[in-house]
């Protein structure tokens, strides 16, 4: 009997998580495909042509490509994923103008930056984390995965908020690499609320080998998202943003996520949201 209770235990998260990122891939999937549809009607509406967004649509669909390509996400998580990079390679300059310029679409580098490390960690020391059965589905990631790491930049992107925008692409990217590395390259593993060692892949975990690395890339995706965009007077801002919403991140996976109350998914989607717009509040400071 016992054996039973633990088993349902289990199960009733596991039926929630499962439904919270279902609702989130589908409420996150509506407002991206409104943002898709908007967004070349805006532009028309204002006199600019249509065919500028040729480009945005060839580069989002080559991505989809790849993607598939390296099985990198499924069916679902492409068509999520397309979305995303069409908004940001077509996404209005700071401001809300439209333009056709290139340099006003510097969030795609920061996006494809995310894609390059993300993937890199993943795949890094995979045989360890498999023997540990904390790797990651050979099916690559899910609807609900994309949404929840990439909905934000893309929302923010929409609206012209480019600081938003780079501040949640590199928490997403500080999130995964700290969590793929840190399991790959193992070390002490401390609770983020007590300090308290843990194993490894712990809701809530932290160690300074992941942590390191996750600053790291979070930083590269700052640096790239500014390379082509007058952001470099807000870029202190914005990765101070992407690092405190890492570690709120492992604040909320060692708090709501432990007691059931949140799945991964939409942990994820807070952290991104959080840091987005913290770095229009210090933006503006």
């Amino acid at each position: 009997m016992a054996e039973g209770k633990e088993f349902w235990r289990k199960a009733i998260p596991r039926e929630r998580d499962l439904r919270q990122s279902q609702l989130l891939a589908w409420v996150v999937g509506a407002l991206l495909a409104f943002a898709a549809i908007a967004h070349p009607i805006a532009a028309w509406k204002v006199g600019l042509p249509r065919w500028q967004f040729r480009d945005p649509l060839l580069v989002s669909t080559l991505f989809a490509a790849v993607v598939w390509g390296l099985r990198a996400a499924t069916p679902g998580g492409v068509v999520m994923g397309w979305m995303v990079c069409f908004i940001l390679a077509g996404s209005p300059q700071m401001g809300g103008q439209f333009s056709a310029k290139p340099e006003h679409r510097a969030a795609l580098p920061a996006l494809l930056a995310l894609f390059v490390l993300t993937f890199a960690a993943t795949r890094f020391g995979r045989a360890k984390k498999e023997a540990r059965g904390l790797a990651e589905a050979r099916r690559g990631r899910s609807a609900s995965q994309i949404a929840a790491n990439l909905g934000v930049a893309a929302l923010f992107a929409a609206t012209g908020r480019y600081d938003g925008c780079i501040a949640a692409l590199a928490e997403a990217t500080a999130d995964t690499v700290s969590s793929e590395m840190g399991q790959a390259l193992g070390g002490r593993t401390v609770m983020i609320t007590t300090l308290r060692p843990v194993e490894r892949g712990t809701d809530g975990g932290i160690s300074i080998a992941g942590s390191v690395a996750g600053i790291v890339a979070g930083g590269i995706v700052v640096a790239i998202g500014g390379v082509r965009h007058a952001l470099m007077p807000n870029g202190a801002a914005v990765m101070i943003a992407a690092c405190v919403g890492l570690f709120f991140d492992s604040l909320l996976g060692a708090t709501v996520e432990r007691r059931g109350w949140l799945g991964n998914d939409l942990v994820n989607f807070a952290s991104t949201l959080f840091a987005a717009l913290l770095a229009e509040v210090l933006a503006r400071q």
